[in-house]
């Protein structure tokens, strides 16, 4: 699978370093280079990428107004937020935006291509530094108790919901509770009508949100 990548960074140095790391894998293609959020709208319907590599932080429109105007018009695109930021806000709202993952720019290479990877295939990737943050934040707000519809869920559908939110795939999750896949989508449509959400990108905002991971 090929794998057309479009950056949208403001600074010449990183978008061109991040470019020479991208273009040394057999799989990814650069397509096209923003320096800023209009260009990055404006591009993404010019190229169709599979997949943009959006600066959270850029002048101008912001790479989270930039992902909600790039989506509207462009349903197919994957974004993966690139951010120094490691704030829960800045997580939630580019999830919220529509973004499918969420890398800090620290991370190792590694990581970042994997995460790739994982929006490009339609899955959603938050890296363990991001469910570490989540989790530790969570423990200092100190809040009060669960939504009333969290309680509803079983002992394995809890269970299986953690995964969700830690990007696990349907192949893996069944792998690990060694059942089918077709078990773990079963599973996964109940957890979703117990919450009312209808997407496992909205089931990975809801974990994130209430600090679920810490509980499961």
């Amino acid at each position: 699978m090929n794998i057309r990548i479009l950056i949208a960074e403001d600074h010449n140095i990183v978008r061109e370093g991040l470019k020479g790391l991208l273009e040394k894998e057999p799989d990814f293609s650069i397509v096209g280079e923003a320096g800023n959020g209009f260009e990055a709208v404006r591009l993404a319907g010019e190229l169709k990428p599979d997949v943009i590599i959006m600066d959270i932080s850029m002048p101008g429109m912001n790479g989270t107004e930039a992902t909600r105007q790039v989506l509207k018009a462009n349903s197919n695109v994957r974004v993966l937020a690139l951010s120094m930021e490691s704030d829960r806000r800045f997580i939630v709202d580019a999830l919220e935006s529509g973004a499918c993952g969420y890398v800090l720019k620290d991370a190792y290479f590694k990581e970042l291509s994997e995460a790739i990877r994982a929006v490009a295939k339609g899955e959603t990737y938050l890296g363990p530094r991001i469910n570490e943050l989540i989790i530790k934040d969570y423990l200092q707000r100190i809040p009060d108790g669960l939504p009333l519809n969290f309680t509803s869920l079983t002992e394995r559908e809890r269970e299986l919901l953690k995964m969700v939110a830690n990007g696990k795939n349907t192949k893996d999750i069944a792998s690990e509770l060694d059942i089918s896949n077709k078990t773990v989508e079963a599973h996964r449509q109940n957890i979703m009508k117990k919450l009312n959400l209808f997407s496992i990108a909205e089931l990975t905002k809801f974990a994130v949100r209430e600090g679920l991971t810490s509980h499961l």
